[in-house]
């Protein structure tokens, strides 16, 4: 049975994000079920693969040589790069870094740069999420969708900053990272001084602009007055419930996991094994608790996936598995494929997880952005290149 119903679903345009569920593509299929163990159903695959999915933390690699030379030679990133990534489920990626450095004006812009020339050049495989239409139209086309977007604010010397990195391509910003600056305090600070009045501005720079605001790694009261002075809804892209590992500071507590669905906000869950569980080897299933949490105390309209790791979850330098992602029964890889089946088997109806796999991300972005995004799309972007390897695991 779900666990309760949907009570924001947008007006015409939820109608029309609906329209990306399409049958499974079967050829695509028979690779996934044999990639996938053998406690994924039938079922969590016909599901996600039929969803378009939405990782609002989702990383091309954390291996950072790998993506600065796909930077410098976007044809570097070839089909095996896109094939490892199609068979995680994920349709659309938010691969936000965090950017505190000496000048963080200049880091960001140059971080652009390197993702403008990939996204620019790499024409079969990848696409940006700029607004709305690329949130309809990239799934189809069997690209990855990838969103820009950056976690620290620290980048904007004034609002007058702000919409000068939405036009060199940023959609979203956490507003601080695990300290304090000028907008406000980050979750690691002794003392949370709250939203600044130089945070005010940006964040209302944003709305104004339809750059999304990120309270992810921001402190208490710093988040509840984030959340008070945006006019749209807020995103939390990646976090878990201190209420399940009280003391962890990284962790939204329900406070501001209501006052963010209040405003019609959505929270991703990580799987960073310290904000999953408190003992040293947590599960699968205190991974599951954390989305059980939300949807019990604000609704499944609210939370999704925002997991903080790529594909791999491994150490570049060694090859061996990262344990900050050690998660009992977790395959890194195949996560989205197993989180949708443990949901279906604590009783959650499909129509409820596919908007924790995608759908409410993709209704919240929508309501964000400005209704300009919703630009014409030339016939040649609605249509997959011949001469591109086709997608195998979907049918758009």
């Amino acid at each position: 049975m779900s666990i309760g119903r949907r009570r924001f679903l947008g007006k015409t345009l939820w109608g029309g994000l609906g329209l990306l569920a399409a049958p499974l593509a079967q050829f695509g299929r028979g690779a996934l079920e044999a990639a996938a163990p053998a406690q994924v159903s039938a079922r969590a695959v016909d599901l996600v693969l039929g969803s378009t999915v939405v990782d609002m933390l989702g990383l091309l690699t954390l291996d950072w040589p790998k993506l600065y030379a796909w930077y410098r030679n976007p044809a570097d990133f070839a089909e095996p790069d896109y094939r490892k990534l199609e068979a995680s489920g994920v349709n659309i990626f938010h691969p936000a870094i965090e950017t505190s450095s000496s000048d963080s004006h200049q880091a960001v812009l140059r971080w652009l740069r390197g993702w403008n020339r990939l996204l620019e050049r790499e024409n079969c495989f990848l696409a940006r999420i700029e607004g709305i239409n690329d949130l309809l139209h990239v799934p189809k086309l069997g690209k990855l969708g990838v969103l820009i977007g950056f976690q620290n604010s620290n980048h904007f010397r004034s609002a007058a900053d702000v919409g000068p990195f939405y036009a060199l391509g940023q959609r979203v910003s956490q507003l601080t990272y695990n300290q304090r600056n000028r907008i406000g305090s980050g979750c690691f600070e002794a003392h949370d001084r709250g939203l600044t009045g130089f945070g005010a501005g940006i964040i209302a720079a944003m709305n104004d602009s339809g750059m999304a605001v990120d309270i992810s790694h921001c402190g208490e009261r710093t988040s509840l007055d984030a959340l008070a002075a945006s006019s749209k809804p807020v995103l939390v892209t990646h976090s878990n419930c201190r209420a399940l590992v009280p003391g962890q500071p990284r962790c939204k507590s329900d406070a501001v996991i209501k006052q963010l669905a209040a405003g019609g906000g959505v929270m991703g869950i990580t799987i960073v094994r310290g904000f999953v569980g408190r003992s040293a080897a947590p599960s699968l299933e205190d991974l599951l608790d954390h989305f059980d949490h939300v949807a019990r105390l604000v609704g499944p309209e609210h939370v999704g996936l925002g997991s903080d790791v790529d594909v791999e979850a491994v150490r570049p330098a060694t090859g061996k598995p990262d344990p900050l992602y050690a998660i009992r029964g977790l395959d890194p890889a195949l996560r989205v494929f197993q989180i949708a089946d443990g949901l279906l088997r604590r009783g959650y109806g499909a129509p409820d997880v596919g908007l924790i796999l995608g759908g409410n991300f993709l209704r919240v972005l929508a309501a964000i952005f400005p209704d300009a995004s919703w630009h014409p799309v030339p016939q040649w972007q609605t249509q997959r290149d011949p001469f591109c390897p086709a997608p195998l695991s979907r049918v758009r």
